[in-house]
């Protein structure tokens, strides 16, 4: 099976409400898309988000570095040879992790077509069904509390509260006040996005542990530069703590990992570069008793199909963060993964590959000529 041509195109999706976190506000999902196709006429697909505050990718940067580093790599490869051209595509540019793992999730979408599996399936097969949570965008205090009673109507009965905007006293009051609203039966965890320093993170904590609002977790509480924060943290709560910006690749991982410097690690295949790079840091965690939760940037559902499968098919992935395409205003996707209810569960096709029976055109732009972004 050969790969004979890779097409790329843009698309722009409006969200239905801003998506609102310490490290910015999104209000439009943009993406890059991967389209490759093989000699034997299958094909696959993949997504790259820009997410600049946090992979520093671009959409500029994106097309660039797909057209023209990585497209001479991969045209007229044998895919027989994955494991050779997996190596290739990490070594191929520093950094750029959105537009590898595109390029990775649309390779494997073709290598488990070709074995006539489901991804989840080919990759090692675990779960045809995972739960997933919502998460609540930091506002006013009445705007979350109306948002916590919402995503519990609509049947999720876990919550991702992000808090790191304004000052920690703030926080625990949104956090009480969502807890008071969602109820003792729903699960809450906190993303701060690298918004509080080991000090404040240590003291807020430990002021909802006194006042028992049973956090499950709290994810990247400082900057993902500060190691030694996030292990003082680790060390002096009681509360889980996750590393999620400060571990992009398996070497990140191993650092942490060694230094004790969390509980859990959030995979994202846009800050590994793929499935590829996302399995070495799943089985690295596995070897060290560490629990994982698979998430996402702000991404359609084929990017979401692609990390879904990835978190299905792992022992060491236990929590699930696929919300992203159900905040989007539409749905660029014919196929894929199945949102059940309002989305609380996710639950995969019988479909090989990603099960992706095409993209809408409305949505998409092609841009495989030059241009100027």
């Amino acid at each position: 099976m050969k790969i004979v041509d890779l097409e790329l195109y843009h698309s722009s999706i409006p969200l239905h409400t801003p998506f609102k976190t310490a490290l910015r506000t999104v209000t439009v999902a943009e993406s890059i898309f991967v389209k490759i196709t093989c000699d034997n006429g299958i094909i696959g697909w993949g997504e790259a988000p820009p997410t600049h505050v946090i992979t520093g990718d671009s959409l500029a940067s994106i097309h660039y570095t797909i057209d023209k580093v990585i497209r001479p790599i991969l045209m007229d490869t044998e895919l027989s040879s994955y494991t050779h051209i997996f190596t290739q595509l990490e070594k191929a540019i520093v950094h750029n992790t959105s537009a590898k793992a595109a390029v990775d999730m649309a390779l494997y979408d073709c290598l488990a077509q070709a074995a006539n599996q489901p991804l989840y399936q080919y990759l090692g097969g675990r779960s045809s069904a995972i739960q997933n949570d919502y998460t609540v965008s930091v506002n006013a205090i009445d705007q979350m509390q109306k948002d916590a009673k919402l995503y519990k109507e609509n049947g999720f009965d876990i919550l991702k509260v992000k808090v790191g905007k304004d000052p920690a006293e703030k926080d625990i009051e949104r956090v009480a006040a969502v807890r008071k609203a969602a109820g003792e039966d729903v699960l809450i965890r906190l993303d701060a996005n690298q918004g509080w320093t080991a000090k404040e993170a240590v003291k807020s904590i430990t002021k909802m542990e006194e006042l028992g609002l049973n956090i499950e977790l709290v994810e990247q509480p400082v900057p993902a530069h500060d190691i030694e924060g996030l292990k003082y943290i680790t060390d002096h709560t009681a509360t889980p703590i996750m590393a999620d910006e400060a571990v992009f690749s398996v070497h990140d991982a191993r650092r942490v990992l060694e230094m004790g410097a969390c509980d859990l690690i959030n995979i994202k295949l846009m800050k590994a570069g793929g499935i590829h790079q996302a399995i070495k840091i799943a089985n690295l965690c596995e070897a060290y008793g560490v629990s994982c939760m698979a998430g996402s940037m702000i991404e359609t559902k084929l990017g979401i199909t692609a990390a879904a499968h990835f978190a299905a098919s792992h022992p060491a992935v236990t929590r699930f963060d696929f919300d992203a395409p159900l905040m989007l205003s539409g749905d660029i996707l014919e196929g894929g993964i199945q949102y059940e209810g309002k989305g609380n569960q996710i639950t995969f096709s019988n479909q090989a590959g990603l099960g992706i029976q095409s993209l809408k055109e409305s949505y998409l732009k092609g841009i495989n000529k030059e241009r100027s972004w």
